[in-house]
């Protein structure tokens, strides 16, 4: 049959089209473990939002206190319903936040009586630490829980190298298991959060991450913990006071991570529950602690004294 130049041209287009529209989007997870950056073209700068969180659930309460951090997300930690947020998918650094990160994968990896034995790599970091010491044994319990309590980044170091055999390694499994939960807008580039160029996260991802740290009942004890006594090997051993002031100044607080660069700002996850409600609060690039601590507590309260 032949056909005119025009009804081939048609042909053509329509082809064209059937191709584009069979070709699948985004169902792949990239090579190296992690999303790709976002760009300018296809994530245009987040819209400022006013210092008062946007509430999103549609139930009647009353309006979600004015913060004057940067960014931040009230979410329900039982259903994962987001109640408020400002600037909750605003890329930015996270800090010792994403420890949550690490601590869940070392759960997941095996049981926590596992021994590990500190290398002198794992201590050459700074500036926060246990002091851990290269040939001590510990159990991977005892580093979690000093990880969640005191945020040692020479800890975080040993239990990423001792899960995968490199830190490098453990960085992918990181931004695997990111991207399985449905953090979509997250780089990780370390277990402890230190700033490296590249590295980044969100409000509502770390809450997401958090979310998912609530559900396991020993991450839910650790990161309750007020103060721990670790022991090293040789007999001696220190008092390590939680990190999370909101512990003390919040009853029904129950965790979780504390965080703070200069690139981040002072950053704070914190949880609670009271009676039959529970929530998650993510607190991300407050000037300084008494700020940090004033927008969680007000956030947290507003989620369940209501």
């Amino acid at each position: 049959m032949q056909f005119s130049a025009a009804m081939r041209w048609v042909i053509s287009f329509l082809a064209t089209l059937g191709i584009a529209a069979c070709t699948p989007v985004g169902s792949t997870l990239p090579s190296s473990g992690y999303p790709a950056p976002p760009s300018q073209a296809n994530n245009p700068p987040p819209t400022t939002l006013p210092p008062t969180a946007v509430p999103q659930d549609p139930s009647p309460r009353t309006p979600a206190p004015a913060i004057s951090a940067q960014a931040a997300i009230v979410m329900d930690a039982v259903t994962g319903r987001v109640w408020a947020t400002k600037n909750a998918d605003e890329v930015r650094a996270v800090a010792s936040t994403q420890k949550l990160l690490t601590a869940l994968l070392v759960l997941e990896d095996g049981p926590l009586s596992d021994p590990v034995t500190v290398q002198t790599s794992d201590t050459l970091v700074e500036p926060s630490k246990i002091y851990i010491r290269a040939g001590e044994t510990y159990t991977r319990a005892a580093l979690v829980k000093a990880l969640m309590v005191k945020s040692g980044n020479d800890v975080a170091k040993a239990l990423a190298r001792d899960v995968a055999g490199s830190e490098a390694a453990f960085v992918q499994l990181m931004n695997q298991k990111a991207y399985s939960l449905g953090m979509r807008s997250s780089r990780f580039l370390n277990p402890h959060g230190l700033t490296e160029e590249g590295q980044y996260s969100t409000a509502r991802d770390i809450a997401i991450l958090a979310r998912r740290a609530y559900q396991l009942p020993v991450l839910r004890d650790f990161v309750a913990t007020k103060s721990y006594t670790f022991t090293h090997p040789g007999g001696s051993s220190k008092t390590l006071t939680n990190t999370n002031k909101l512990l003390t100044r919040v009853p029904y607080c129950n965790g979780m991570k504390t965080g703070t660069t200069n690139a981040s700002g002072r950053c704070l996850v914190s949880s609670g529950q009271l009676e039959n409600r529970s929530a998650i609060v993510v607190v991300l690039g407050a000037a300084n602690s008494t700020a940090l601590y004033k927008d969680s507590e007000a956030l947290l309260r507003w989620a369940l004294e209501r």
